[in-house]
């Protein structure tokens, strides 16, 4: 595996970063935070950047690298196992090709950051990443 594990590891919280946000919590919002019980924090919103900067992250990643996000994912969710990472990194430039990869399963998976963090642990290389 080519990728740097801290670049996994940086997608990884950037990941859960988003998927601790959740719908419109407050709809009647409008004053300030303390009087909603800061009810809006974890609210996904049209000014939060961190979708944006996951998308970033990802599509500054060469070709290659993107394709190994991807088939970490694949085995993090069991797809396939580490014994297969040739075929998994192939699958994924397949899936990069057609235009399904690595950004579009990344933010479409509610649980891609553990599902990345399974799969760096099942190739053997775990880093100490805070639980989610």
């Amino acid at each position: 595996m080519d990728i740097p594990v801290e670049t996994v590891t940086d997608i990884v919280m950037r990941l859960r970063a988003i998927e601790v946000k959740e719908g419109d919590t407050d709809p009647d919002s409008g004053s300030n935070p303390i009087d909603d019980g800061s009810t809006d924090v974890l609210v996904a919103g049209t000014d939060d950047a961190t979708e944006s900067e996951v998308r970033g992250v990802i599509a500054g990643l060469d070709d290659d690298s993107r394709a190994e996000l991807l088939a970490l994912l694949y085995v993090g969710r069991g797809d396939m196992e580490p014994e297969e990472w040739g075929e998994a990194v192939r699958f994924a430039r397949e899936r990069e090709a057609a235009g399904e990869g690595a950004m579009k399963e990344l933010l479409g998976s509610p649980d891609a950051g553990d599902l990345l963090e399974e799969g760096l642990d099942a190739m053997g290389l775990s880093p100490e990443l805070p639980q989610a």
